[in-house]
């Protein structure tokens, strides 16, 4: 005779409940499976049960309970009834680790960092000595007190910002902004519509959430309009989270007429957009922004790692009050505010004529890069799509043997798999970065390697990693 499964109560829910929609109600679900009050196998009390005691509607704990069920944390198994999954799925090696794997100096050519090239970066010791000349010591000294923003700092960036937005918030990089953005405003269970293929750490920082993906496929403009309008057929995607120009890894930039073609479709939708510009300075398409079509709902990141320095750990989020406050109140429990030191750097690197032309000499130089090794393939019959930024996104025939034979030729490049959301793309990919491009590089050799990679196969039965 088997035990009987142990049964949860509705109250079991109510005790840390203060929000009764389906997303709070599928957060304080998750949260007491994760802390072990509910155990796995126990029973879960029926839909209409919990909605007469929490006094909400059968549809809204419907709605969390298919939530729940898609990440796993709970099983429904017919009349028998819905339990605690036996084992919560634990959160899988982060697709930002898998991207980053350890390297070494055995590799001839490293194009698999996805950072600039340090030479093309404005000079750091020259903003420091015009700050330290142009400065009174008593401004350069710590204190707790102050605008979390330097006021300058704000007024120069106001007047080249997308839109009028409510406030400016200063962040230690673009990947900090989306990572409190999602924090405070999406919730376990939530449906989050990204880029497909997408910037690992944002499908990494959905699972620590417990969000779910909604991948969209990208053409050279973006997310497609009928798969993007298709996304909103089930349940509401809480936010839109996209790169509006030189997506990484595939380059890909809105188009002005897919800004509205997208628009036209969250017009209907309340879903709160996220927009990452993070290569904002050395990308030469021109920004069409997404978020200042919603200036009630969205959020513009500007990054400032590519152009200026990726150390300054520097990014500045504008938006409304109502998205930023929340996030600006809880940083304030934290680190507080990203230094001052740091935000008068770049304020001094904005205001010089000499940072200014590096930054756009950079931009020249990385479309030059992206032209040449494009037309290196071409003559070898590999067709890459054009794009922006310092990315390419090579199609190849297998991405395991495509690495190992780059591999065997000292050339190190990342893997498309952890960029990619849907589980079954119609093609392998790698991700190629310019940053390693320099002058000297043997452009007709690397083209060779790379067009040898693209037709290699796999020597044993493959098992792709999801």
């Amino acid at each position: 005779m088997t035990e009987a499964s142990p049964t949860a109560l509705p109250a079991d829910f109510a005790g840390d409940l203060d929000d009764r929609t389906a997303a709070g109600i599928a957060a304080a679900v998750g949260r007491r499976i994760r802390s072990g009050a509910l155990a796995p196998g126990t029973r879960l009390p029926t839909v209409r049960a919990v909605a007469r005691d929490l006094r909400v509607s059968p549809a809204t704990v419907s709605q969390a309970w298919r939530a729940l069920a898609a990440t796993g944390a709970i099983v429904a198994r017919g009349r028998a009834g819905t339990f605690v999954g036996e084992s919560l799925p634990q959160t899988p090696l982060g697709r930002y680790q898998r991207l980053h794997s350890p390297s070494d100096n055995a590799f001839r050519i490293d194009l698999s960092r996805g950072t600039p090239d340090p030479a093309l970066l404005p000079d750091l010791a020259a903003a420091l000595h015009a700050l330290s000349r142009d400065t009174a010591p008593g401004d350069l000294s710590a204190h707790y007190l102050g605008e979390a923003v330097l006021p300058e700092l704000a007024e120069t960036l106001r007047a080249e910002w997308p839109w009028r937005c409510e406030r400016l918030a200063v962040l230690d990089g673009a990947l900090d902004a989306v990572d409190r953005l999602l924090a405070a405003h999406v919730r376990f269970g939530d449906p989050v519509i990204v880029e497909d293929p997408c910037f690992p750490p944002f499908l990494d920082l959905l699972a620590r959430l417990g969000a779910r993906p909604i991948p969209v496929p990208l053409d050279e403009s973006g997310f497609r309009p009928e798969e993007f309008a298709r996304a909103f057929d089930g349940p509401a995607p809480r936010a839109v989270i996209l790169q509006p120009r030189a997506n990484n890894p595939t380059g890909a930039s809105l188009t002005a007429i897919r800004v509205r073609e997208l628009a036209a479709v969250l017009d209907t939708h309340p879903a709160l957009i996220i927009e990452d510009d993070h290569s904002a300075g050395i990308a030469a398409t021109p920004l069409r922004s997404l978020a200042a079509c919603f200036p009630d709902r969205g959020v513009y990141i500007r990054s400032y790692s590519k152009s200026h320095g990726a150390d300054l750990r520097l990014a500045v989020a504008g938006g409304p009050e109502a998205l930023l406050d929340p996030v600006v109140e809880r940083r304030m429990l934290g680190p507080g505010w990203s230094s001052r030191l740091l935000q008068r750097i770049l304020l001094t690197m904005l205001h010089d004529a000499d940072a200014a032309t590096t930054v756009a000499g950079a931009r020249l130089e990385y479309r030059r890069r992206a032209t040449a090794l494009r037309q290196a393939l071409a003559e070898h019959g590999i067709v890459v799509a054009a794009g922006d930024g310092i990315n390419l996104w090579l199609p190849v025939h297998d991405e395991n043997a495509a690495m190992i034979s780059l591999a065997a030729a000292g050339i190190k490049v990342a893997p498309g798999g952890p960029f990619e959301v849907g589980a079954h793309p119609p093609r392998d990919h790698l991700r190629l970065t310019l940053g390693a491009l320099e002058a000297g590089t043997d452009l007709g050799w690397l083209a060779a390697e790379l067009a040898t990679a693209t037709a290699a196969t796999p020597t044993y039965r493959r098992i792709r990693r999801t």
